[in-house]
């Protein structure tokens, strides 16, 4: 399966004003295993520290080598039985993309309506908006939903406790250590089963996959250890960029350092006006509404990457389009 998002960012990593990458990587740095944590790691450790961390049990705790690949057991895992109401599994558009197309591959189809589905699938917060929905808003999205499942790769920035705390039935949550954690070497996700599948998910997870590197999980380890003081150091980065563009563009404050920009441009036109001024950011087709475009917020230097985005963006109001600082609400749009 491609994954076209990933390779649109990377083909124009060379961009000067990089305003495709979501994750803290080059912003700060997570603290390296010595040889000896390395020699000495154990998986289980891990599950017990990331247990403790989410306020779960260990059991319910399993790790993989990354979030997409967590969201991926946890799809084959739901798509093995017949959960019924046409086999539908409900996404709410922008979402990132690899966690609606592996449930498409699993052979769930895809659906924007209310009422009986056999999964609901919602990042937490949202990506690409970098907005967190309320507890109430979440309930209710989901509601007719056999299964839910959260992937948490940026809740970290929103320091709110994970979904899976609540122990809710058919409630699944992954995350993973390359965004806060800025650890993109560490191969190290986790899925975080509802307290009824433990044991039988425990027993596809042990069939199915392969261990996690012994730097990956004592790295892991090192990063939970120093996660107050990475912290303190993110949250000065991404505040004042946050505070910045809220200024620059307004629209819903981001809790995590993403922002999908509904400008009144075309996102594809916009972010190919950008490549032409060195600007990378990510159009919004690739997450399922063309409408808009995904500013990342998480570089030192986002200030003169934003100045150079504006630039870019202030020609729409030229060419008679709408301008700067209006985000307009649209449509959800269908994926496909």
């Amino acid at each position: 399966m491609s994954f076209p998002l990933a390779e649109w960012i990377d083909s124009h990593a060379e961009c000067h004003h990089n305003l495709g990458r979501s994750g803290m990587l080059g912003a700060v740095r997570h603290p390296l295993p010595t040889p000896a944590e390395v020699r000495d790691a154990e998986p289980e450790l891990l599950q017990r520290e990331l247990a403790n961390s989410l306020h779960v049990g260990p059991d319910r705790v399993f790790l993989t080598h990354g979030a997409t690949e967590a969201n991926a057991w946890v799809a084959l895992y739901l798509g093995r039985s017949p959960l019924g109401a046409g086999r539908r599994v409900r996404v709410c558009f922008p979402e990132y993309p690899p966690l609606v197309d592996i449930f498409r591959w699993a052979g769930f189809s895809t659906t924007v309506s209310p009422g009986s589905a056999a999964a609901a699938v919602i990042s937490r917060p949202r990506n690409p908006e970098g907005i967190l929905w309320s507890s109430d808003r979440l309930h209710e999205w989901v509601r007719g939903a056999r299964a839910v499942v959260v992937d948490e790769t940026f809740r970290e920035f929103a320091g709110v406790p994970s979904v899976a705390a609540r122990g809710e039935r058919g409630w699944w949550a992954t995350g993973s250590f390359t965004k806060f954690y800025a650890a993109d070497d560490l191969r190290v996700g986790f899925v975080v089963a509802p307290e009824e599948e433990a044991a039988a998910f425990g027993r596809f997870h042990g069939l199915a996959s392969d261990l996690v590197s012994p730097y990956s999980i004592a790295g892991a380890r090192a990063a939970l250890r120093d996660q107050e003081r990475m912290r303190r150091e993110i949250r000065a980065i991404v505040d004042r960029n946050v505070a910045r563009w809220q200024r620059s563009v307004g629209g819903p404050v981001p809790v995590a350092p993403i922002a999908f920009d509904r400008s009144g441009e075309n996102g594809d036109s916009l972010a190919r006006r950008c490549l032409k001024a060195s600007v990378l950011v990510c159009p919004g087709s690739l997450f399922g509404d063309p409408s808009g475009v995904r500013v990342c917020l998480t570089r030192r230097g986002f200030p003169s990457d934003l100045r150079a985005y504006l630039a870019v963006r202030g020609k729409a109001a030229e060419n008679g389009r709408p301008s700067a600082g209006r985000p307009r609400r649209s449509a959800r749009l269908r994926r496909g």
